[in-house]
């Protein structure tokens, strides 16, 4: 008995070819296997893409992109050279809403345009170009006294310098042109706020109206670190030339980050010839002949803006004088010292017994010394009122003895006169 096998399965294939029409009959007669009830080929099978593609062509209607992989933007890791895929382009933002239109509520064009290139701007701007805040004060320059009375109301919208979102903002107060702390004052520091109300009243002693031209006050307000340093927030420029004397003058300002440039630098070197006479500092005298008791009383107030002689950028000053011709031990005496300060105020008065007629004659000579101790004093500067003197110093000594009984102040600038030929003094 014999079993006849099966004919083999069809080859299949991903494109299946449609028999030929051109096959003869006598092919398909003369095969010994064809029977009315053979097995069909199956049908052609679709052309098989890939899981990408396939979302690729449901999902986007244009050409296919390649997805940018992480390693893309590291090029180390590849085997091969591989350039970085170019920077994707900035979405600009959509216009915000105001009373229920778009664009701002505009309706002209033009400056609907210029608010959506200044919106461009902001979104590119760097730190140095974002809102800084605004500072409130008020100057008042009371010209009888020689002050500069800086009151400083409050700020508002400071940008945040801490990790919680505030600062700790405090106000410092400089006299331009000069780099000396004498000229620099400050207020208090007030914690965790972006909206500091200070009210708080700094005082320049020692202003004069020629200083008024020449001087611009720098206002800087800046955010305390305890751990690191302190970090510049913004500043403000006044210059004082516009203040009328007497008249108390509002500012609201906005900070602003302001680089010095060389063209200050130079300008501030040509002034320096001016200013040389200044950076020893100035001392408040008054002068006084008494005709009761037949003495000259003799007043030191206060100095201001006195030179640094320490290290730590300060002084500690003290006063000494001396009328002459010298008169022995009854002729010298000297203030109390103040530590660590540029602007000592003294409030003491001493007495020369001395007729009206030989005070005519006579010299007084202060000198302003910064104390060291075991070491020799440093000599600061000085001034001498008397006959000899000249300018202002002269006036004061005139108006001294015209005026008996009277209390005649001044303000005078120190200089070299009372300097002595050796570093230590007698």
């Amino acid at each position: 008995m014999s079993v006849s096998k099966p004919p083999p399965p069809p080859s299949t294939s991903h494109l299946a070819i449609p028999p030929s029409s051109a096959s003869t009959p006598s092919s398909s007669a003369s095969s010994p296997s064809a029977t009315p009830h053979s097995i069909a080929p199956p049908p052609p099978s679709p052309v098989k893409i890939s899981m990408q593609e396939h979302f690729a062509i449901n999902v986007c209607p244009g050409p296919i992109l390649p997805i940018p992989q992480i390693s893309d933007f590291f090029p180390r890791f590849h085997d091969y050279p591989c350039t970085p895929p170019p920077p994707r382009e900035k979405k600009i933002l959509k216009e915000e809403t105001f009373n229920g239109e778009t664009g701002g509520g505009y309706k002209d064009g033009e400056r609907r345009g210029e608010n959506e290139g200044d919106r461009e701007e902001l979104i590119d701007s760097d730190d140095d170009d974002t809102y800084l805040g605004t500072l409130e004060f008020s100057l008042l320059f009371d010209q009888e006294n020689n002050c500069l009375h800086c009151t400083i109301h409050k700020a508002k919208g400071l940008k945040a310098m801490d990790s919680n979102g505030l600062a700790d903002p405090y106000v410092k107060l400089h006299l331009l042109p000069g780099a000396s702390k004498a000229n620099k004052l400050r207020t208090k520091t007030l914690k965790n706020t972006l909206n500091p109300v200070w009210n708080e009243t700094l005082v320049y002693h020692g202003i004069t109206a020629a200083d008024m031209t020449t001087k611009t006050l720098r206002l800087c307000v800046c955010d305390m670190d305890r751990l690191g340093r302190n970090e510049f927030i913004g500043e403000v420029r006044v210059a004082l030339k516009k203040l009328k004397e007497g008249e108390s003058k509002r500012y609201n300002m906005g900070l602003e980050r302001i680089a010095q440039n060389k063209e200050t630098n130079n300008q501030t070197q040509e002034q320096g010839a001016l200013v040389a006479e200044e950076e020893r500092g100035r001392i408040l005298v008054s002068l006084c002949y008494n005709t009761e008791k037949g003495c000259l009383l003799v007043g030191i107030i206060r100095c201001a803006h006195l030179a640094a002689m320490d290290s730590n950028g300060y002084s500690d000053p003290f006063v000494k004088i001396v009328l002459q011709p010298d008169m022995g031990k009854k002729s010298k005496y000297k203030t109390s010292v103040k530590k660590k300060t540029l602007n000592p105020e003294f409030n003491e008065e001493f007495s020369y017994e001395v007729s009206l007629d030989q005070l005519a004659k006579k010299t007084l000579e202060i000198t302003v010394w910064d104390y060291d101790l075991g070491m020799s004093n440093d000599f600061i500067g000085g001034v001498e009122l008397g006959i000899n003197a000249s300018g202002q110093r002269l006036r004061h000594w005139f108006e001294c003895l015209k005026n008996k009984g009277k209390k005649v102040e001044y303000w005078h600038t120190l200089t070299q006169q009372g300097a002595p030929s050796s570093d230590k003094p007698d």
